[in-house]
């Protein structure tokens, strides 16, 4: 299928636009839930990155995880799914920035993704830094593609932002040659 209507008249870069949504947005819950429980946690991990001023630290430790979930609850339902998926693609921007800035500066820490965080040896950094800077890149491109091609299968957006028709206003349809809605192509 090279963009033609599949399953539903859903095409593939539909279903892919559904996985990237699920992925990005589960990945979001779980690392922001997971957070949630201990904030001060939180705050030590993103100080520990020794980027923002210990001022900022705290409040962008308590933060994070709260946005976190959001972003990752709309992305999961697909409400407003460009405006979350590009919020999603600038946390992992600002992730893997702080993951390299921290690796190229010799400090060893655990990125805190998943709650924990602080200091690790450097062996443990040096080899733990690629695999979170891949993955995070892996969450980028999902957020980049949602961006681009917003429209997924089981969104709300679908579901609240869909096409009116004449049934919707007790018209018919069929007589207006209107297809029946199965039969339509997903608006984009």
């Amino acid at each position: 299928m090279n963009g033609t209507a599949g399953i539903r008249g859903f095409t593939w870069r539909d279903w892919v636009g559904l996985v990237a949504r699920l992925v990005l947005g589960i990945v979001l819950v779980v690392a922001g839930g997971l957070k949630l429980g201990n904030l001060g946690e939180s705050a030590v991990a993103v100080r520990g990155y020794q980027i923002l001023p210990f001022a900022w630290t705290a409040p962008v430790g308590y933060a994070l995880p709260i946005v976190e979930v959001i972003v990752g609850a709309l992305l999961i339902v697909g409400l407003g799914t460009r405006w979350a998926a590009a919020a999603g693609a600038l946390l992992m921007v600002a992730f893997v920035i702080g993951i390299a800035s921290a690796w190229a500066r010799g400090i060893s820490i655990d990125c805190g993704c998943f709650g924990g965080g602080g200091q690790v040896t450097w062996e443990r950094a040096v080899a733990q830094y690629p695999v979170d800077i891949a993955r995070d890149i892996g969450l980028f491109l999902c957020g980049l593609w949602l961006v681009v091609r917003p429209a997924t299968p089981w969104s709300m957006d679908r579901w609240l932002f869909r096409p009116l028709t004449l049934a919707d206003f007790g018209g018919d349809d069929e007589a207006a040659g209107v297809p029946d809605r199965d039969q339509r192509t997903p608006a984009r």
